[in-house]
């Protein structure tokens, strides 16, 4: 997968997470990497990037095993941004839905398809 457009759908992916709760940098990656490969090289430069650009503020929070642990809160321009990117990925994954969908949605369907299309190409 494209590096760039991996590290656009990570950055909405961290965007989203904060939205409910504030984190630390390591919780982020444990709930992402439930579903995707992500790591602390992959998270940590969008967190300082996003902090700097104002979509989070931080704040450091005392922890029950060792050094205090800064967690990030999602700001109103975070929030915002968050649902622009979400807005953006909505229609782009939506139009490639409907190129993928056309001809069939199941790879039984598509498959037909193709068949029909190969016998009737023999056939002329």
């Amino acid at each position: 997968m494209n590096s760039q457009f991996k590290k656009g759908i990570i950055e909405l992916c961290v965007l989203k997470e904060l939205v409910p709760e504030d984190m630390y940098g390591y919780m982020i990656i444990n709930k992402l990497s439930e579903h995707l490969n992500v790591n602390d090289n992959t998270i940590y430069p969008i967190l300082r990037r996003l902090t700097k650009e104002g979509y989070f503020t931080t704040y450091l929070k005392e922890s029950s095993s060792g050094a205090p642990r800064k967690y990030y809160h999602i700001t109103t321009k975070g929030f915002e941004y968050y649902l622009k990117l979400r807005d953006e990925w909505d229609q782009f994954i939506g139009g490639v839905y409907d190129i993928l969908n056309k001809g069939g949605k199941t790879n039984e369907e598509i498959l037909e398809k193709f068949r029909r299309r190969i016998e009737k190409e023999e056939h002329q």
